[in-house]
């Protein structure tokens, strides 16, 4: 385990790499406390919860991680199997992650890949996870499974980054700061943005060839590995039993879509939850809303 300078962007934490098992995983960590790890979404890292993470840490140690592939976590090469970014792998990443500071049991919240690699995480290892937290998001079987024109236009990445022969890997990497910038822009709501130097660090990261094949090989698990996985897990009828909080916004392509709450109710056992008036990006366009009902339903 290494220590490293604390970013300007989340003043009070103290970054660490730790390794597991072979690839490095990148977290900031700050407060005492009940252990809440928080997982990022795409195309983000771990400063999307520079504004709820302070909040949070006031009475939880917090532990902000960048998922392999992700961030300045590990990058390992894709395989052709989908194993290496299936969120069973990634999954695994962040349980020995927190095995290694020294949780065994502890809170999990997640937005978006964040979300899904927490989902897993609970289902493959409920012993570790007394409470989940899921930010705009319904199961990934759920939303192949409901796949409509509406969808597919919102979502187009869904298709696009598992696409294989190369194609997404290099078209963004042509460009790196237009494809962030056109994947955010259209998933924020009305009026909404991202701090420019934050979005500049998004792109920094996404700048990485590395950082792109493994997104990349991120989305083709979820289109394929990942949902041998869920559809194992539906049919033994495995539910996630500890509590789960669902947020999501009213200007999302969930909160349009959906009716999350009974969605998640075919998943979870204890579902409660709400929407927000925002976007996608919840973390970053309310963060005084988020880390309200946070700390309402953490312990």
């Amino acid at each position: 385990m290494t220590t490293s300078a604390v970013s300007p962007l989340l003043p009070g934490f103290e970054s660490r790499r730790v390794d597991v098992e072979g690839v490095t995983v990148n977290c900031a960590i700050a407060g005492s406390g009940p252990p809440v790890l928080m997982l990022h979404g795409y195309p983000e890292n771990h400063l999307m919860w520079r504004h709820v993470a302070p909040a949070i840490a006031q009475d939880h140690t917090v532990v902000l991680a960048d998922l392999r592939g992700y961030g300045d976590s590990g990058k390992p090469a894709p395989d052709a199997a989908g194993e290496v970014y299936s969120k069973r792998s990634m999954a695994r990443d962040q349980l020995g992650l927190m095995r290694e500071l020294g949780f065994g049991r502890f809170q999990l919240v997640g937005h978006d890949r964040g979300a899904r690699v927490s989902h897993r995480l609970t289902l493959d290892h409920p012993e570790a996870v007394t409470r989940l937290a899921i930010l705009d998001i319904v199961p990934t079987r759920h939303v192949f499974g409901h796949v409509t024109r509406a969808m597919a236009t919102a979502y187009y990445h869904w298709f696009f980054l598992p696409l294989g022969g190369g194609v997404p890997e290099h078209m963004i990497g042509a460009d790196p700061g237009f494809w962030i910038n056109s994947i955010v822009g259209p998933l924020l709501g009305q009026g909404a943005s991202i701090d420019p130097d934050v979005l500049a660090d998004y792109i920094r990261c996404f700048s990485d060839p590395a950082t792109i094949a493994g997104s990349c090989a991120d989305y083709r698990a979820a289109a394929s590995t990942d949902l041998i996985h869920d559809e194992e897990s539906f049919a033994a009828g495995q539910k996630i039993d500890c509590p789960v909080l669902a947020l999501w916004g009213t200007q999302a392509f969930v909160g349009r879509a959906y009716d999350p709450l009974s969605v998640w109710q075919q998943y979870a056992t204890d579902v409660r939850g709400t929407a927000l008036p925002t976007g996608h990006f919840l973390p970053e366009e309310a963060p005084d809303l988020v880390s309200a009902a946070l700390r309402d339903f953490l312990d």
